[in-house]
């Protein structure tokens, strides 16, 4: 039989859960993280949850399809049908940085520092970052991952504290080793360029793009401390 096989976005995530953990997937959609997870034995259990019937039974299929025991399935928003003794990791992926955000803010004991937090934001992750910075978070690692094109950032945080600078938000608080870290800060620049650009079209907001370019100075600041930690 051939083995369940991961999107490289999700392949990372998986990497990062604590071997023997208690996992907690958020929005696990297809399941897949989950059931691959307690195929390998890299966890001690699982709680698959999402907001939606149709994923959850989409989720249920694939631990089925692939005889994957050790998984609760559960119908709920976030982490609200999680206790914080039943996990110890905690997913949270494939949504806005704005949606995670929302999510560990109706679950305040995630910040307690007993739990590893793996982040996986589409969109948004400036949000994100800044969230976690202001309600007492800290990004332990991060990384890139390309998928399908689209690079993604993968952080893991948990309690504690950290400041951030404003390239650090939109760029990466932890990317100036990662080899992906000058095509995403570039990548951030050309398209804060182009709103900055669509503003000055229009003649209005101009104090939005006053701010789109602080940004783009403090990211384009980054680009030159990742060049200079990578020998470029």
């Amino acid at each position: 039989m051939r083995d369940l096989e991961l999107t490289p976005r999700l392949r990372r995530l998986a990497d990062w859960v604590p071997p023997g953990a208690r996992l907690a997937d958020i929005g696990t959609d297809h399941g897949y993280l989950p059931v691959w997870l307690r195929l390998h034995g890299r966890v001690a259990s699982a709680i698959a949850c999402d907001l939606r019937e149709g994923p959850l039974a989409r989720a249920r299929e694939t631990g089925r399809a692939w005889g994957a025991d050790g998984i609760d399935y559960r119908l709920g928003n976030g982490l609200a049908v999680v206790s914080p003794d039943e996990a110890d990791a905690v997913v949270i992926a494939g949504m806005g940085g704005e949606n995670i955000a929302a999510i560990l803010a109706r679950a305040p004991w995630t910040a307690g520092g007993k739990h590893t937090l793996l982040l996986q934001p589409q969109t948004r992750a400036e949000v994100l970052r800044a969230f976690l910075a202001e309600n007492g978070y800290a990004i332990r690692r991060e990384a890139l991952v390309e998928d399908r094109g689209v690079l993604y950032p993968v952080m893991e945080a948990g309690g504690g504290e950290m400041s951030l600078t404003l390239g650090q938000l939109h760029g990466g608080a932890a990317l100036l080793h990662d080899p992906l870290g000058e095509r995403y800060i570039i990548q951030k620049i050309i398209r804060l360029q182009t709103a900055v650009a669509g503003i000055n079209r229009s003649g209005k907001g101009l104090e939005k793009a006053d701010r789109l370019r602080e940004i783009i100075t403090a990211l384009l600041s980054m680009r030159e401390e990742w060049r200079r930690a990578n020998g470029s």
